[in-house]
């Protein structure tokens, strides 16, 4: 994992559609310019967004400028700054075409890459962490904390710039994300809405999650305290995480206990969310 926001330990789990940024923007012009045919209200924002753009650098920038825009930095300033900072770092557009490809796999609503590059608001929101948390480790620190506070206004997600987060991250209605400074998040993890990784108080130092790829993680859950969840776990919805959890079991309930054993290797890529377990739990002796 690297700089753009992820832990020092690398996931096996690879980019099942193994696309190239290239690649990846051949399709979305091509379906930009199909629904501009189609849906003649929206050709201005798609010229904008896709067609006008050389490029899926320059595409991110603009889309987030628009989102982002305020009296205070309005469109025409925010479009050259994100738009250098994602073309002049490819690993920030590497992280989103694998995000995209995450939605696209995972999200039994999505049904192209072009969508959540328009509409989703937990893509966008992990974007402008990208690119707050590449600010935050520049030194260019205040402009990171705006960024984080524009996200937090606009998307209703709250990442803070110098948390680590992987690449191929799903998070799905996003609404009232939380992630604190010292928490990790490794490649490959799915997220369902209002979930916190929190700390515990006021303490200082490493006092955020760590949550391992391949982790699914339910609508609602709380997770506090420098506690660690293991690959391939999955946390039930609405749980409240106060102890570490084991690779490739299931927790549930307040506070969260052990309920089972993950079914597949990584409930992140399979989004099942229900607590039924599978008959080694017994044997496993959890």
């Amino acid at each position: 994992m690297s700089d753009t926001g992820t832990s020092p330990q690398s996931t096996d789990l690879p980019d099942e559609a193994g696309r190239t940024p290239g690649f990846l923007w051949d399709d979305l012009c091509v379906q930009a310019g199909r629904i501009a045919a189609e849906e003649p209200c929206l050709r201005s924002l798609l010229k904008e967004v896709i067609l006008d753009q050389p490029c899926l650098g320059s595409a991110l920038g603009v889309r987030l400028a628009r989102k982002l825009a305020r009296q205070d930095m309005p469109c025409d300033e925010l479009i050259p700054l994100l738009g250098g900072l994602l073309r002049d770092h490819p690993e920030l557009v590497d992280s989103a075409v694998a995000d995209l490809e995450a939605i696209r796999e995972r999200d039994p609503a999505c049904t192209s890459a072009l969508e959540p590059l328009l509409y989703y608001k937990g893509f966008l929101a992990i974007t402008t962490y990208r690119v707050s948390h590449h600010l935050w480790n520049n030194g260019r620190r205040s402009m990171a904390l705006y960024f984080q506070s524009l996200a937090s206004e606009v998307f209703g997600v709250d990442i803070h710039p110098a948390s680590r987060i992987g690449s191929g991250i799903l998070l799905d209605h996003a609404t009232s994300f939380v992630v604190g400074e010292t928490a990790i998040i490794e490649d490959n993890v799915s997220i369902l809405h209002e979930v916190t990784l929190g700390g515990t108080g006021n303490e200082v130092g490493a006092r955020h999650p760590i949550v391992r790829s391949g982790v699914l993680i339910g609508a609602g859950a709380k997770i506090l305290g420098r506690v660690e969840i293991g690959q391939g776990a999955k946390i039930g919805a609405g749980s409240v995480v106060l102890e570490d959890v084991p690779a490739h079991t299931t927790v549930a309930g307040v506070p969260a206990e052990v309920v089972g054993a993950s079914k597949g290797e990584n409930p992140a890529l399979v989004m099942d969310q229900s607590l039924e377990v599978d008959d080694s739990l017994e044997s496993s002796g959890l």
